[in-house]
């Protein structure tokens, strides 16, 4: 509960108050329920939980997904969810490393977020996400911005991620003096497995 505790305070920080903080969101009793049902998954490093995230694939997996209004979601076949995304801060890309290891496991990820959460909006369209429309969710009265990215839109997006990812790299790799770069594994590991 400690990395959703740093994500509301970093989102009330960058002026997001209202997604996670009204509410005190997530409630303990939902995070221990997706770790039973196994869709609590964790990202580590250097053997340390620094990110966290629920995933789950399926047809029509969630109900607040089946209305949505301003626009249309891009496929209707199953799709997987991501949502509750959080990290501890300590290693940049967390978010991008989580959403990317859900994407490539269904290639159709469906993701919402609120209004105010700009940070997370920039995340999804550097990924390669299509805004497709406002959704509501239960836990409080704010539209959230629904976003969708599958293997169709994703055509050609791949090898223009791959040359800039590459990069990215070569650049950083010059600016450490040639030190190895970090590495984040998730390996698929479910919250529940750690306890």
């Amino acid at each position: 509960m400690e990395i959703y505790a740093y994500a509301r305070d970093y989102m009330k920080a960058h002026g997001n108050p209202h997604q996670w903080g009204d509410t005190n969101w997530p409630p303990e009793t939902l995070i221990r329920c997706d770790i039973e049902s196994g869709n609590s998954y964790v990202c580590e490093h250097n053997g340390r939980i620094v990110g966290t995230f629920f995933y789950h694939y399926g047809k029509d997996i969630e109900p607040s997904y089946r209305v949505i209004s301003d626009g249309a979601w891009l496929d209707h076949s199953p799709y997987g969810v991501i949502h509750r995304i959080a990290a501890d801060g300590s290693e940049r890309g967390t978010g991008s490393f989580c959403i990317d290891w859900a994407y490539e496991k269904c290639r159709h990820l469906r993701i919402d977020t609120h209004g105010d959460n700009t940070t997370m909006q920039a995340l999804l369209n550097r990924l390669g996400f299509t805004h497709c429309g406002t959704i509501f969710v239960e836990e409080d009265n704010y539209p959230r911005l629904a976003y969708e990215k599958t293997a169709a839109t994703d055509a050609g997006l791949e090898s223009k991620k791959q040359q800039q990812t590459g990069q990215r790299m070569e650049q950083r790799a010059d600016a450490e003096g040639g030190r190895e770069l970090f590495r984040k594994r998730c390996a698929g590991r479910t919250a529940a497995e750690l306890e």
